[in-house]
């Protein structure tokens, strides 16, 4: 027997990633090298036990991009930085991190031939994401400080040496990430009432509201959502308006007190008519705990920090708005934090025998 193979009808067939979907709206030209991974086209995934919550017949949905290849949404801006950077001629790239904007450089350099340094804060990086790093070939070095000293390390040696920076400093980073707004248009039909969104570095909500702005400048959508912005109350510069010299927060991937994305996120805030607020880390991992619980999405701890915060604020919400909740990683990125939750599910020593397995498990004849 003889077995034939499917083959695509034609080369758009299969999700090309997003520079090709959105080639229109993205600073690239002809002459730009596509290094793709084929990011993006990630889930909106609606979570009904978090719209009871909040209940008045709100919609709440969660954009989940700890889908995409290198497990969050920093493939988005990287795809784009990457290929900016080999256009340029570019031998090598350099970011600072607390291990997202790491895994994605490194994985996106690799892609591209291209060399990648990582600086990270010694201590502070998840070892989901240090290990991709890592895996994918790039140069880390941990230094004794915080991300705010390891971004500075960065910013001096790609203006002293020819390194590129793919920091979310760099431009095209929130080119590419902007194109987040542009699924959630594209699968809903219009923009949300809210986005709730977790803050750390700040380029996130920044580069939302420009792919809103943009896609309603361009009439694919008939309003712009109000942005609402949520940090861990342990490293919130932009809630209590100043630095936080020694952040803390269990939430890693947010732990960062002087955001270099500050301006643009106050704007995206005051012009969507907005707000910020902080939540706990005990706010952060009961909507981690839950969202993995309720309705089966493990994402990091940092990403659960969009929907601690409107549970925090859930009186707030208009009645019958939808709201969409950014989930910024996967939960497999940092697997020693799911295992410090308490739970009563996990038997460690059980004998291999019946009767005891099936006593456990709530069994009788």
């Amino acid at each position: 027997m003889i077995l034939t193979l499917p083959t695509f009808q034609n080369k758009v067939d299969y999700w090309p990633g997003l520079i090709a979907t959105y080639r229109p709206y993205l600073p690239v030209t002809d002459a730009t090298p596509i290094v793709t991974l084929h990011e993006g086209n990630t889930p909106l995934i609606p979570v009904p036990t978090i719209a009871a919550q909040i209940g008045r017949q709100v919609e709440v949905f969660v954009k989940y991009d700890g889908l995409n290849p290198t497990g969050s949404f920093k493939d988005r801006g990287m795809t784009l930085a990457v290929s900016k950077a080999k256009e340029s001629g570019s031998k090598a790239v350099i970011c600072a991190s607390t291990g997202n904007t790491s895994a994605a450089a490194a994985a996106y350099a690799r892609r591209a031939g291209l060399h990648a340094f990582v600086i990270i804060p010694d201590g502070y990086v998840a070892m989901g994401k240090l290990a991709q790093a890592l895996l994918y070939g790039a140069e880390v070095i941990a230094i004794q400080g915080n991300f705010d000293e390891a971004l500075e390390i960065v910013r001096q040696v790609s203006e002293a040496y020819p390194v590129t920076l793919v920091n979310s400093v760099n431009p095209y980073r929130l080119e590419g990430q902007k194109t987040a707004a542009f699924e959630i248009v594209d699968t809903l039909g219009d923009a949300p009432d809210w986005l709730c969104i977790p803050v750390g570095n700040a380029g996130n909500i920044t580069a939302y509201w420009r792919g809103f702005c943009q896609y309603h400048q361009h009439k694919r959508c008939q309003r712009r959502p109000q942005m609402m912005g949520f940090q861990a109350a342990g490293a919130s510069p932009i809630v209590s308006g100043q630095i936080v010299e020694c952040p803390e927060t269990v939430a890693t991937a947010i732990r960062i007190g002087n955001p270099a994305n500050w301006e643009g996120a106050i704007a995206a805030q005051q012009d969507s008519g907005g707000k910020f607020t902080a939540v706990t880390d005990a706010e952060i991992l009961a909507a981690y705990r839950m969202l993995a619980a309720d309705e089966g999405i493990f994402c990091e701890p940092a990403s659960a920090a969009s929907v601690a915060g409107v549970l925090k604020i859930k009186e707030d919400v208009p009645t019958q708005a939808t709201v969409v909740c950014v989930l910024t990683g996967n939960g497999l990125k940092d697997p020693e934090i799911a295992l410090q939750q308490k739970t009563k599910r996990f038997y460690q020593g059980v004998a291999p025998d019946l009767d005891l397995v099936a006593q456990i498990m709530g069994l009788s004849h």
